[in-house]
């Protein structure tokens, strides 16, 4: 499977591992619940570690482990849920994270412009055939009227 990451259609090396399911080599991801339940085993786990966080998720429950992460996956549920903005902005401008923070989900490809702003470096659209689009949608403006992360 590819995604967009840093502006450039990529191959993706992560496996997100549902909260039933056996851990696997490699670099993974996972949801709060299961880091908050499984953080010592996730810790010795030979990869790297993500999470997954939805709109409802507290951007702060993940702040101390941060150093620990590689990647933070903004789940989005439908496109008409904006709180996923905000905790890409927290990510990035309150607790510094330096780490690939991904959007998935259902977000629009005209989204993805004004996801970048807030500190969003990488993409994984529910279809691969929208790669092209939501790579030359994250150049739709030459201006920005607000400060941006990135």
């Amino acid at each position: 499977m590819q995604i967009i990451k840093d502006q450039q259609i990529i191959d993706d090396t992560w496996q997100y591992v549902a909260d039933d399911a056996s851990l696997v080599n490699g670099d993974i991801c996972v949801s709060l619940a299961r880091w908050q339940q499984d953080k010592q085993l996730l810790q010795s786990h030979d990869g790297k570690l993500g999470v997954r966080i939805g709109p409802a998720d507290p951007v702060a429950d993940i702040a101390a482990d941060l150093s620990a992460l590689q990647l933070v996956e903004l789940d989005f549920p439908d496109f008409a849920d904006g709180r996923l903005f905000t905790a890409a902005w927290l990510l990035r401008a309150r607790y510094h994270f330096q780490g690939e923070i991904r959007a998935t989900g259902h977000f629009m490809t005209g989204q993805v412009f004004y996801l970048s702003k807030v500190g969003v470096n990488a993409f994984c659209p529910d279809k691969t055939n929208d790669l092209p689009v939501v790579l030359a949608n994250l150049h739709d403006f030459t201006v920005s009227y607000q400060n941006a992360i990135s």
